[in-house]
């Protein structure tokens, strides 16, 4: 089967952060703004997985898993001419794996963290129907962020965030250099 190409080089965004930032309505805002694109919700992908699922930040297994099919989904859709949005809790180290991984495909990988203080996560968390409230584990992913090798200029601030500044943050997420990983 032949892969429809175009010749402008392809995109992969990866926009992450802790639970209840902004994510998936950044990440779908962005996927409407681009002319081929394709939508890739991590959490989606990770409850594809039905029988002997654990939790992705208990399992080495379970998080190898979503971020192959992550990754197989994010080629094919490239390889067919469409620009990527991944939405998903993404460390540094998961974005430059996935960046070596799709490096033979020759195209950008902008990697953006959503970030805000811990009452507006916690703020934001509480809007949530119930069981897709996260509570503690936003404080948690606050932490493991701090934590990790995460550089300052992939981060953009949300804390003032309203959704009639969507087309701006889409905007500075698509030209801002930046965020795009080497």
């Amino acid at each position: 089967m032949s892969h429809i190409t175009s010749n402008q080089m392809k995109t992969v965004y990866i926009l992450s952060g802790p639970a209840g930032v902004g994510k998936s309505t950044t990440a779908e805002a962005l996927t409407k703004s681009l002319n081929h694109s394709a939508y890739i919700s991590g959490d989606d992908v990770s409850h594809m997985h039905i029988g002997g699922r654990q939790k992705p930040w208990e399992s080495e297994e379970e998080l190898r898993l979503i971020w192959n099919n992550i990754l197989s989904l994010a080629r094919n859709f490239v390889q067919f001419g469409n620009d990527v949005v991944i939405d998903y809790v993404t460390f540094p180290q998961e974005a430059s794996w996935l960046r070596e991984k799709v490096r033979d495909l020759h195209v950008r990988v902008v990697y953006v963290v959503l970030w805000t203080d811990p009452e507006t996560l916690l703020s934001r968390d509480q809007m949530r129907i119930p069981e897709h409230r996260m509570r503690e584990r936003c404080l948690i992913l606050i932490e493991e962020f701090k934590q990790s090798d995460l550089n300052a200029k992939h981060l953009l601030d949300t804390g003032s965030f309203t959704t009639a500044q969507m087309n701006q943050y889409v905007e500075e997420i698509k030209n801002n250099s930046g965020f795009e990983l080497a």
